[in-house]
């Protein structure tokens, strides 16, 4: 196990493009560290810089607390695990799994308590005979994890390595990986794109966009403390709602102008946003903070329903309020009654709603 640490790390290619724009992170010894954030965003080759297969431009790389940016891939304490699970078609899971520690040299004896200790951890006993082709896709990725734990690396890199799975195996290879990380207490960095998949297996999490870190937190704070718009409406499923408006001082209350609408702010949030008065920003909102006018309070919204789409035990009710495409997210005894093309009143819950910048959109009620 250790820590691996980035301090400035940049990646510029041939042609000028930025890609990694001098990024700083320090992971700790036996985290689960993910990056997260759209396709282009970097975060595979930060990883691929981490493991050393990737050149870097500028900054440094440790792992362990030692510098590795002139230490090749193998002799930096890593494993990794791609996205094609990277497996020789033509040797059985057995050989797949032992091929690195036979090429270290390794005693017979020794490769095979490592690879049937790793067999059993990932319940791949049965198959150890088998070659890849006669393997699940679950089952092919659980053979390019055990290859990596046989190598008992301080570091584990994964590199999207559920996006070639089916959803409900998804699901399954999450759990798994997490149970894995518990047991084996060693240090992991995981890249998605896939933000469910960052939320519900990260201890923290890295966001990034265009090759810059927009925030790096739990994922409660994250979800409840997003430090900008970025973060705000790319963690969250369904995504965060945006409506843009204007502070504006009314009979001494400062309310948020949209469209033809006002709405109300309560105390907290007026200390933070008196600064803006008279200034265009971004509200946002959670689907699940938006509920039906009944028995609720807050400020009303009223939009026009057009889709409903029902999840099972919750419903997803999108809307237009001032020409704002909004989405609610309803439990479905309350979500009976809308119908599409009705006109309904909301009540928006305020105490949860965020105020950004317009042109920084950095978080400002935080």
């Amino acid at each position: 196990m250790a820590n691996v640490g980035l301090k400035n790390l940049k990646k510029t290619y041939e042609n000028g493009f930025e890609a990694v724009k001098g990024i700083d992170l320090k992971i700790k010894d036996g985290e689960f560290m993910v990056l997260v954030g759209p396709s282009g965003c970097a975060k595979s080759t930060t990883l691929r810089m981490i493991a050393g297969l990737e050149d870097i431009s500028d900054g440094e790389i440790y792992i362990g607390n030692k510098i590795v940016n002139d230490v090749v891939p193998k002799d930096r304490g890593i494993a990794m695990v791609f996205q094609n699970y990277a497996l020789y078609p033509h040797m059985t899971v057995y050989d797949n799994m032992a091929f690195s520690l036979k090429m270290n040299k390794v005693p017979k004896g020794r490769i095979k308590e490592k690879v049937t200790e790793a067999a059993k951890i990932l319940d791949l006993e049965s198959v150890l005979k088998r070659k890849p082709k006669a393997l699940s896709g679950g089952q092919r990725q659980r053979v390019a994890v055990g290859r990596a734990i046989v190598r008992n690396p301080d570091v584990f890199l994964f590199d999207e390595p559920l996006s070639n799975l089916d959803a409900k195996l998804r699901v399954h290879m999450r759990v798994e990986i997490c149970k894995l990380h518990k047991k084996l207490k060693s240090t992991m960095i995981y890249v998605t794109h896939d933000q469910v998949e960052a939320m519900t297996m990260g201890d923290r999490i890295c966001v990034m966009n265009k090759g810059e870190i927009m925030q790096v937190d739990t994922p409660l704070n994250l979800y409840s403390y997003p430090e900008n718009k970025f973060v705000a409406g790319f963690i969250g499923s369904p995504s965060m709602n945006f409506v843009q408006g204007e502070l504006i001082n009314k009979n001494n209350s400062i309310t948020l102008k949209v469209g033809k609408e006002e709405l109300f702010l309560y105390k907290d949030i007026k200390d933070k946003v008196k600064n803006y008065i008279g200034k265009k920003v971004w509200l946002g909102f959670r689907p699940e903070d938006i509920k039906l006018k009944e028995g609720e309070k807050g400020d009303i919204i009223r939009g026009k329903v057009e889709v409903i789409e029902h999840m099972g035990s919750e419903s997803f009710v999108h809307f237009n309020f001032e020409e704002n495409q909004l989405i609610a997210k309803l439990d479905l005894e309350d979500a009976v009654s809308v119908k599409s093309g009705d006109v309904e009143e909301f009540i928006l819950n305020m105490d949860k709603c965020h105020i950004f910048d317009f042109e920084s959109e950095k978080n400002i009620t935080l």
